[in-house]
């Protein structure tokens, strides 16, 4: 059985891949004791998420593979900035950084304050390479509402009309971009 070694720290993140991909045994490149920093620095997020899967796939042995993601959200009226900088774009914490969309798009009707969140994920074990994505569309809420999630999650409204941080962690757990392609993911790993 391959190992997957997935480039994050975030015990969030490797529990859903540990729930996905069930066939595989999944640790972080932290219980590895590998610190590597791979700059974000392509076009798109399938992009980023394959550098960072192949740089760190090579530092690793052969019956081992590595899982990276890049993620982001692309706002419609605005020419689908952030993008590829969703992480890079506001220094300040998630909250300042949601207030400061909000600011953006002040006065503009829902109908065009379209969003989608993506998420794409890569896995290389130093000679081949997938990758697959995962998105949701929603709403750029016009103020913040709900205590659950981060990121995003206080102004990402549905199209039910609850923002993500509105819902409960298995509500959204079951529609997350990353559950999407992670599941993409897993079908094409076990053909």
């Amino acid at each position: 059985m391959k190992e997957i070694v997935v480039a994050s720290g975030n015990k969030g993140k490797i529990e859903e891949v540990k729930e996905i991909l069930k066939d595989f045994k999944v640790v972080s490149i932290k219980e590895l004791n590998i610190d590597v920093d791979v700059e974000e620095d392509k076009d798109t997020f399938e992009e980023n998420a394959i550098k960072k899967a192949e740089t760190i796939s090579s530092m690793l042995d052969r019956d081992k593979m590595c899982l990276a993601d890049d993620s982001g959200i692309e706002i419609e009226y605005l020419d689908g900035f952030p993008g590829v900088y969703t992480k890079r774009w506001f220094k300040g914490t998630d909250r300042e950084r949601n207030l400061e969309i909000i600011k953006k798009l002040d006065g503009v009707p829902k109908e065009n304050r379209k969003i989608t969140f993506s998420t794409a994920i890569a896995v290389s074990d130093g000679i081949n390479t997938i990758c697959e994505v995962g998105t949701i569309e929603g709403y750029v809420a016009m103020n913040l509402r709900g205590e659950n999630g981060f990121g995003f999650d206080e102004i990402f409204e549905l199209k039910n009309g609850k923002t993500l941080a509105e819902l409960s962690a298995e509500e959204k757990n079951d529609i997350s971009a990353r559950k999407i392609a992670l599941e993409k993911v897993r079908d094409k790993l076990k053909k």
